[in-house]
């Protein structure tokens, strides 16, 4: 899978998660677009830094070239340096194992920035041959509810606008929230110059897993590997498994209440990998998943603490900055005592082991130095600051590490494993200069990078579910594979929600 997006950041790494979603981190640390975060959930397989490319990276590929003199002086151009830099990042992705490339162009048609990018795919297409390229566009067919009718004006103009850039679509998809009629379909046909069999409805689906079914009824693999010349009477389409899938979330019924408190959560997408990896741990126990979005930065001022108990489980997702700090370690201190099931993500575990600090191990003025540089507990550090540690330096850990977890604790129950391989993306670590005294408080340190010197887990025996990693195991979680440790968090917030059952079904009937 490839994104092509034409914003001018070099990456999504600096980008607000508030304004853009979230950053989603490859086995290699490439910080890339939240679309490959869908891809590899759809496709499960693992991609890499290359799987997507910016206007940024390909403008700063091109002047790095140009200054070393790649281009013997010659006039650098969009056409054919930029281009050809395009369908450079498209080719590297080919290798033996792979039979297919499956290029996403983001943007709308019609976008300045996206001229470069539909220049590059249009001369791929010569490049490698006609029968090798197969182009989809998805285009919206708006309902107009006064008139009763769908209309196909915007479709044809953006294939028109396609067609100037001399691309003619092989496939439309049509993006509505009602079915496409065929006397619809076949209009598009005739005004759009496609075979009426690759005008595709896309349809609202009941849940986002549904989608390709739906796009296997309309037809759209059998007209794809048709259009490529893929062997279909040898490889029959087989999406039986995802049938099964499907049916696991159409008949998850119990309704489980997850609390996220963050300080994105105005922008839900900033913690899309987390949601779906929740939503699949609640398909595997047969639970839909209702999630209350908390605002950190109002915990426990502005949020009534009874919002928080009636929670079944609660997560604490990453972050950066100070902003909502204070109300993340409040809603640790509110899990903990309250034996809520919680479970700290990367910052999230950082937050966890202050609030252990402070109240359990007796450093009242605990912190990490990201928000109070000058504390006399600096529990939370980067790695240069830890004396022992400092040969390290103090850079961005980004992509997968493996972890040694503790025999017989809580997450290597979880993982069936004594070692994990899981995603980082932060600066700041564990300050293994007061283990010591949190394990002495009863924090385990439940899993340690394999020079025993980075502590990579956390949790509390004898709570139901303490749990913090410094990882991102959002980002490895699949729809048929719910990570071990959000299907742990789910399986004691389900426990927790069974022995308060009485109790609400007690208040229903007053009611």
């Amino acid at each position: 899978m490839c994104k092509l997006d034409p914003y001018i950041n070099v990456d999504p790494g600096t980008m607000n998660p508030g304004e853009h979603g979230e950053v989603f981190v490859t086995d290699d640390g490439g910080e890339t677009d939240l679309d490959l975060g869908h891809y590899e959930r759809f496709i499960d397989e693992s991609l890499n830094r290359g799987s997507n490319t910016t206007t940024g990276s390909i403008y700063s590929s091109v002047i790095a070239k140009e200054r070393r003199g790649d281009y013997l002086g010659k006039t650098v151009q969009v056409i054919p340096h930029v281009t050809d830099e395009i369908k450079d990042r498209i080719k590297r992705l080919a290798h033996d194992d792979v039979d297919v490339v499956i290029v996403e162009i983001g943007g709308t048609v019609g976008d300045i920035e996206i001229v470069p990018f539909i220049e590059a795919v249009r001369q791929f297409r010569r490049d490698v041959g006609r029968e090798n390229v197969c182009y989809i566009h998805l285009t919206l067919v708006p309902y107009l509810a006064p008139s009763g009718e769908q209309k196909t004006k915007p479709t044809q103009h953006s294939v028109t606008e396609l067609r100037s850039r001399g691309i003619q679509p092989d496939v439309i998809v049509c993006r509505s929230d009602q079915p496409i009629s065929d006397a619809l379909k076949r209009k598009i046909s005739l005004l759009c110059d496609v075979s009426i069999e690759a005008v595709i409805s896309a349809i609202d689906a009941r849940n986002l897993y549904e989608i390709p079914l739906t796009m296997f009824e309309e037809g759209l693999d059998t007209f794809v590997c048709h259009t490529l010349g893929l062997d279909l009477e040898n490889h029959p389409i087989d999406l039986s498994g995802w049938e099964e899938l499907v049916e696991r979330v159409e008949n998850a019924n119990r309704v489980t209440r997850i609390g996220i408190i963050g300080k994105y959560v105005s922008m839900p997408d900033a913690y899309l990998s987390i949601v779906e990896a929740l939503r699949h741990a609640g398909f595997a126990h047969g639970a839909k998943v209702e999630f209350d979005w908390i605002d950190a930065e109002l915990v426990p001022s502005e949020i009534d603490i009874d919002r928080i108990h009636q929670l079944d489980g609660i997560v604490i997702p990453g972050g950066f900055g100070e902003r909502g700090i204070e109300g993340m370690i409040a809603a640790s201190t509110i899990a903990r005592q309250a034996e809520i099931p919680l479970l700290g993500i990367c910052l999230g575990m950082q937050v966890m082991v202050i609030d252990v600090a402070r109240d359990l191990a007796g450093l009242d003025a605990a912190n990490s130095t990201e928000f109070a540089p000058t504390t006399s507990y600096p529990v939370i550090a980067l790695m240069a600051e830890q004396t022992d540690v400092a040969d390290l330096g103090g850079t961005m850990r980004l992509g997968a590490y493996p972890a040694m977890l503790q025999p017989g604790s809580q997450v290597a129950k979880l993982y069936g494993a004594e070692v994990a391989s899981e995603r980082h993306r932060h600066r700041y670590e564990f300050n293994s200069r007061f283990r010591g005294k949190l394990e002495e408080a009863g924090l385990l340190c439940s899993g340690t990078s394999p020079d025993g010197r980075l502590v990579e887990f956390v949790e509390l025996p004898g709570h139901p579910f303490f749990v913090g990693t410094q990882a991102h195991p959002e980002f490895k979680s699949r729809p048929d594979r719910p990570h071990p440790l959000f299907n742990g968090l789910l399986e004691a917030a389900m426990v927790r929600l069974e022995g308060r059952a009485p109790h609400l079904i007690g208040i229903d009937s007053l009611a």
